[in-house]
Parts: C-alpha cells; structure tokens; sequence
C-alpha cells in the first residue's frame, strides 16, 4: 500500500491490557470500609466516589496528590496534607492541597514534621480528631492543635484537625491530615468515619501504584536488554531510544539494529511485532536474529532482505505479523544515498540542515507475514551532509483522538526546530513533546550524516 501524510496507520494494536488487579485481600480491606461508611446516612455514596477517584491513577505521585485532594473535597476540608514517611520516622515527602504559596514545602529540609497531636498521630497510629473549644468531645488547644514545625519555623493554626494514618500491609505509610473546614464547623465524628475508610483504599491504590512501578521497571529492563548498543561509525552520528508505553507495564515488539554489511555500508533495521507480552518479545528477538544473518548475506536491495524473510519466516514460525523498514546508507559523492524498503512500515523521517523536515510518500507495501509473495518496493533519497534520517515505529505518532498523519505532521514540525540541534536533543525532545506519554511502546533510531 502507499504510505502517505493522508492515509492511515498501516496496522492496528491490541487495547491495552489490564494493569497490576487488586488481590482478595485489597477487596477485603475496601469492602470494610465501606462497611464502616454505611454507618453514616446519606455519605456512602460520597465515599464510594472517593474511593474511585483515588484508584484511578497508577503512577505514585499522581496517587498521593489524588489522595490529598479527594480527601479534601470529601470532608470539606480547606486544606490537607499527607505525609510520607521515611527515616527516623520523619517526613520524607508532603503532598499539599490547598495551601497557598509559601506555605509548607514539599520536599527536602522544609518537610514539616510532627509536634504534639502530630507525634501523637505518629506514635499511636490511630485517628486523630482535635475540636475547637466549645465543640463536644475532648476540647483542644485552638493554637496548637495542629501545629507543625518545620526547618522554615513555620506553624500551621487551626481549630479543628482530623488525622489519619495510612497504612500499606500492616505497615505505615504515612499520615494524611486536614485543616479546617470550609463551612467554618468542625469536623464530624461522621467525617472522621469517612476519612479512616478512605485512607483504607488509599492504601490499597498505594499498593497498586507502588507494584504497577516494579512490574514497569522490570518491562522496561528487560525490553532494554533485548536491544543493541549503537556503534561508531565515521561520517555518521547515531541515536536510538525505547520508550516503554506510559499506559501500562508490558512487554512489546518493538525493536531496532545497525549492522555494517560486507560491501561496508551501514543497514539500519526497525521494526514492530502485532501484539504485545512474552510471545511479542519472542517473535521480535527471532526476527531481528534472522533478518541480521539475511541482510549479511544478500544485502542489497532492502527490498531483496525483506521478501526473503517474510519467506523464511512462513516456512519457520507460519507467518507472524510484523511491521518492518530497511534502509540502506551508501556513499554518493558527499554524502549518502538513502536506499529503503517497507513490509508495512512508515516511511523514514527525512530532516534536512535547512531545518525542513519530511515524510516521502511511497509505496510500503503490506506487513510480514500476509503473504510471501507479494512484491516489495525499492525507494531512494539523497542526503548531502547535515540530513539526518530517522525510523521510528509507530507509537511515537499514534493517539487515539486525532489521525495518525497528524501526529506525524507534529513529529516533523518538532524534528524541523532541532535539524540543527544535537542528535540527542532531537530524539529526547520528540520523546517528550507530548508531555512522555504514549499508547504504544516507541522505538528511534536515527543517524545523521556528518561533515
């Protein structure tokens, strides 16, 4: 098929997979919180949307920030914070809703740490509810109620306070505290009720968050494995990234490789597997092996390589799908030319030192894997020096709400500013100008032709 700014992706992904489940014992802890909210007319519902607002996030800081607020909003809190605990018992990090600026810090020297009810709340580990003077209950100190100190001398006033440890397994976590309500009242034995049922699916979405960050170090590890070093090449500046989906942890089919060939020219290799986990890892690593060995071996055309892998892999493995692009780098005059063949792949990335940047429409033909014979096309670009050439899979153009050639036409505007930047630059900064987050796992390499 022809590979155009106005067509459409040349394949489709799997929906996301689900992310790290909450165990019987986290349905457990939740079911007895909400038990315990029940006791409260006309609030389990408020509850419940709390508890569903704070398990909506997998990435920690976002959870801890969504804690703080939603516990906020569910009391009628006018300010909040929570606080991680780390050495010795003190805060390591504050996680603020509703201070103004200058007021406590949120890292570093300047966390507030705990004084009177606070180290009260620390060492029992039990609710905390401080009353203004006149309010039923034990009657507390107007002025030091919730008071807090930090490295800044600092101390927080307020008549009324409510406290909560927040635990994960048994152990602590933290506490998360509120100040002053927004009606001026004091906090309720009812929001008190609340906010300890809270905390209990706090805990678990920290579980979650902190389990969803391992499984998503160890992915992205071992993706990183399966990938070469770049290696030095005169006359040629190189660069290649993974980034891993931003969605979910998982292993996926993305790859990339730089050979030098027998007749000395450099063969850059990039290519997707359909589908994602330990199967889609496998299928990658057997046919980055094969096309290596095939690519040494005929080495030219591209077109040539990719026809007889797709045959070998029909005889060997049935015909898995996969998207794949070579591009060949041969001398001409002072610089190269650019010969490339795609099995379904996007086209190359083209920037110039005249800082224009370019798609080449093309004929891409269609995936590995859909039948062996079908023919596959030749294209060629000349590139003086200064031309970088990038392959990217597709995930670094995708989006679920707007057509893939629009994210394509904004990789090339951002590739246009940096023509001139450092290779580097230019990759990290299209890995980064949707703010890092993609639905797909993207994989770069890039080579740019030096003087």
């Amino acid at each position: 098929m022809t590979y155009s700014p106005e067509s459409g992706s040349p394949h489709g992904h799997e929906d996301v997979p689900p992310v790290p489940q909450l165990t019987d014992e986290h349905l457990d802890r939740l079911e007895q919180g909400l038990r315990q909210a029940a006791r409260v007319p006309g609030r389990a519902q408020e509850l419940l949307n709390a508890v569903l607002e704070v398990s909506k996030e997998l990435q920690l800081d976002a959870v801890l920030r969504r804690i703080t607020d939603t516990a906020c909003e569910l009391v009628q809190a006018r300010c909040g914070a929570l606080g991680v605990l780390g050495d010795a018992e003190r805060f390591s990090e504050v996680i603020t809703s509703g201070f103004a600026a200058g007021g406590p810090s949120a890292t570093g020297d300047g966390v507030p740490h705990g004084a009177g009810p606070l180290a009260a709340l620390l060492d029992d580990r039990r609710p905390l509810h401080t009353r203004s003077h006149g309010d039923s209950g034990d009657p507390g100190d107007p002025a030091g109620a919730a008071g807090s100190t930090g490295s800044t001398g600092e101390r927080l006033r307020t008549p009324t306070l409510l406290g909560v440890p927040i635990k994960v397994r048994d152990a602590l976590y933290g506490n998360l505290y509120l100040a002053g309500k927004t009606t001026g009242e004091s906090f309720t034995s009812d929001d008190e009720d609340l906010l300890v049922a809270l905390a209990g699916a706090a805990g678990v979405a920290i579980e979650n968050a902190r389990l969803y960050q391992q499984v998503r170090q160890a992915t992205e590890e071992f993706q990183r494995r399966l990938l070469p070093q770049m290696p030095d090449l005169d006359g040629m500046e190189l660069q290649a990234r993974y980034q891993p989906s931003t969605e979910a942890p998982r292993i996926g089919g993305d790859w990339y490789d730089l050979i030098h060939l027998p007749d000395r020219v450099p063969c850059l290799m990039l290519g997707d597997v359909m589908g994602h986990g330990i199967a889609a890892a496998t299928v990658m690593s057997q046919i980055s092996n094969m096309l290596r060995v095939i690519a040494f071996d005929e080495q030219e055309p591209p077109s040539r390589i990719l026809h007889r892998l797709d045959s070998v892999l029909h005889e060997l493995h049935g015909g898995p799908m996969a998207t794949v692009i070579i591009a060949r780098l041969e001398p001409e005059g002072t610089g190269r030319r650019l010969q490339w063949a795609s099995a379904g792949h996007l086209p190359p990335l083209l920037i110039g030192p005249d800082r224009q940047a370019r798609y080449p429409t093309a004929e891409t033909g269609l995936p590995l894997g859909v039948d062996p014979d079908l023919p596959r096309y030749d294209h060629e670009e000349v590139m003086q020096p200064g031309t970088t050439v990038l392959l990217h899979t597709d995930g670094l153009v995708e989006h679920r709400t707007w057509p893939i050639d629009e994210g394509m036409q904004q990789a090339a505007a951002v590739a246009a500013t940096l023509a001139t930047e450092p290779l580097t630059e230019l990759c990290d900064k299209l890995l980064t100008h949707r703010e890092g987050f993609f639905h797909d796992d993207v994989a770069i390499l890039a080579a740019r032709l030096t003087p």
